[in-house]
């Protein structure tokens, strides 16, 4: 890659996509090439085909999708599997017929089975049954997994499928219907910290930037039909599950230079399946003491244990992406520090 090539990134809004748009930028490339969803439908076939021919990148970056929490993929599992489905398959096929030089495809660590040796090597890819809450999802990213791999072998592409652990950062998701573990979590603990300060203004400016405060979270937080607080000293942290399942993190910023570094190397080396991750897990209860520190909150946690745990551990086998010479370099505690000035930039933007 060079600076005047021209690269495309679908899903530049989101938090993998605007991350690599950061990256590339602060890199000095002159020519990065984006759509919003109402431009550009990746999932109509003839319109990824047409935006492909007039832009002619050399390089793909495939970080649209259709993501989110338990709760999402649980309750709509059709949407999971048929969005990311057409997505995937029109840009990975469009992106062939154009001789793309380079091309990343991201999926995620939950395409591996829900039960294996940890940590999960590449190889331990359709060796189960998957995790139930994550399904449709999983199914659809492995669908994607198998067209880079066939691409490769029958066409020469240079597709390269990474799969990284579960991310945070600048971009996240912070409803709570849809948010992962760590955005959740941050945001958890800061209503906590307005609530326990009777701070009814500050909730009220939070719901309206990130969304709904779901009824269980409303009655750990004592918050009355006004807004205003009930209990300040009862206030607490309702978080899913038990704390007890084991979990790797990884700050998007980390996962935008692999993307980099892996089509840099799409001349010399051949493409492959590549875990991106750090390497090292926690505890879900960990994790949440980490948060609570970051973000201050002083207050009690409860633990909802008729919510679903999850995958029990899941930590990645990073050694063949180390061995192309990448490893992470934003250690957990300031990324999250991070994670959390960028949420609180948000509310008062």
């Amino acid at each position: 890659m060079n600076q005047s090539d021209t690269v495309y990134i679908a899903g530049h809004r989101g938090m993998v996509g605007s991350a690599c748009r950061r990256l590339l930028e602060s890199r000095g490339y002159e020519n990065l090439v984006f759509r919003t969803s109402q431009e550009l439908d990746l999932t109509r076939q003839a319109e990824v085909e047409s935006f492909l021919s007039e832009t002619r990148p050399d390089y793909v970056i495939l970080a649209a999708a259709k993501v989110g929490g338990i709760l999402a993929n649980a309750t709509r599992p059709a949407e999971f599997i048929h969005t990311n489905l057409a997505i995937q398959t029109n840009v990975l096929h469009a992106a062939y017929q154009q001789g793309v030089r380079g091309l990343v495809f991201l999926g995620s660590s939950c395409i591996y089975p829900k039960y294996c040796p940890q940590p999960i090597r590449e190889e331990s890819l359709l060796t189960s049954e998957l995790e139930t809450t994550n399904e449709a999802y999983a199914v659809a990213k492995i669908a994607g997994v198998m067209m880079c791999r066939h691409y490769n072998a029958q066409y020469g592409t240079r597709f390269w499928p990474l799969m990284p652990t579960n991310l945070y950062g600048d971009n996240d998701t912070f409803d709570l219907q849809k948010s992962h573990v760590v955005p959740a979590m941050i945001r958890k603990f800061h209503l906590a910290g307005l609530a326990a300060a009777g701070n009814s203004a500050g909730i009220r400016k939070d719901a309206a930037r990130f969304g709904p405060i779901p009824p269980d979270i409303r009655e750990s937080l004592t918050l009355n039909d006004d807004w205003s607080v009930q209990n300040p000293d009862a206030v607490a942290v309702r978080l899913w599950g038990t704390g007890t399942p084991r979990r790797e993190l990884m700050h998007v910023d980390d996962l935008a230079r692999a993307c980099v570094h892996v089509l840099e190397q799409t001349g010399e080396a051949e493409p492959m399946l590549l875990n991106v991750g750090t390497g090292e897990d926690m505890t879900i209860a960990e994790l949440a003491e980490t948060v609570r520190r970051v973000v201050g909150f002083e207050g009690p946690v409860i633990w909802d244990d008729s919510k679903p745990d999850g995958t029990p551990r899941k930590v990645l086998d990073v050694s063949k992406l180390r061995e192309t010479g990448f490893a992470p370099a934003i250690p957990l505690e300031e990324g999250l520090t991070r994670s959390y000035a960028w949420y609180l930039a948000q509310i008062e933007n």
